[in-house]
């Protein structure tokens, strides 16, 4: 088979063409180092090498040091200053006598002087307090019996009706009642929550410690005849029976 020459332009175009081809086809180069016999290993030593760090270098070698002193100087003299005492609204509001001043495992102690023990809860409603024990609440007998839990089947906190009885004969009623559940949290079982919203008023559930502290700012914002509390002690454990 014979071949015939081709032209200027073609030969071009073929020549360049494989060309691309044979510098797309993988070069494959096989290296083989051989140490002379003459020849000793050289060794780097360790202390020469440099360690290799990708974090900027600092412009001193020298680490910055602490300051020795904290002290900021003088007091300013400015008129300017914004004296934050001031700004305190409720600076002048005295207390509600009823306000919680510590919660105990077994008990509270009110800013009055008055000590609630014995592992009992409160109720604060119209600036009184009274002794509350939710967990023996029970109603006529042959209806619910008495067994000294308030958590249901279904992990809610719930007791029997007869336990808002002093909600129910106070007048007025206050607009929301702060209910503190121990040292955690829960909710609270759709019952109870509409039979306290049947009086006409509105709850708010947090643990005992934070329900406190929201008692004693809003009573002493609003008044105790608008909010009532309902704690029970931080010390309240469900029994298991």
């Amino acid at each position: 088979m014979t071949t015939t020459p081709t032209s200027g332009p073609l030969r071009g175009l073929v020549r360049s063409a494989f060309s691309i081809h044979r510098i797309r086809r993988p070069l494959k180069v096989h290296l083989q180092c051989q140490r002379h016999p003459n020849s000793t290993p050289s060794t780097i030593p360790i202390q020469n090498v440099r360690p290799f760090s990708s974090l900027p270098r600092r412009s001193g070698s020298s680490p910055s040091n602490p300051p020795l002193t904290v002290d900021r100087g003088p007091a300013s003299q400015e008129d300017t200053q914004t004296d934050f005492s001031v700004m305190d609204v409720l600076g002048n509001t005295p207390p509600p006598t009823t306000a919680i001043d510590a919660c105990l495992s077994d008990g509270f102690h009110l800013d009055n002087g008055l000590k609630i023990g014995d592992g009992s809860g409160c109720l604060l409603v119209g600036g009184e307090a009274f002794a509350w024990r939710p967990w023996e609440a029970a109603s006529p007998p042959n209806q619910r019996p008495k067994t000294g839990k308030m958590v249901n089947a279904k992990g809610q906190w719930e007791v029997d009706a007869v336990a808002w009885g002093v909600l129910e004969v106070v007048w007025p009623k206050p607009d929301l009642l702060i209910l503190g559940l121990g040292p955690t949290t829960m909710p609270i079982s759709p019952e109870t929550r509409r039979y306290i919203n049947g009086l006409g008023i509105r709850v708010d559930v947090q643990d005992t410690r934070n329900a406190a502290a929201q008692f004693n700012l809003l009573a002493t914002e609003r008044g105790t005849e608008a909010v009532a509390a309902a704690l029970v002690p931080m010390g309240w454990r469900e029994p298991r029976r």
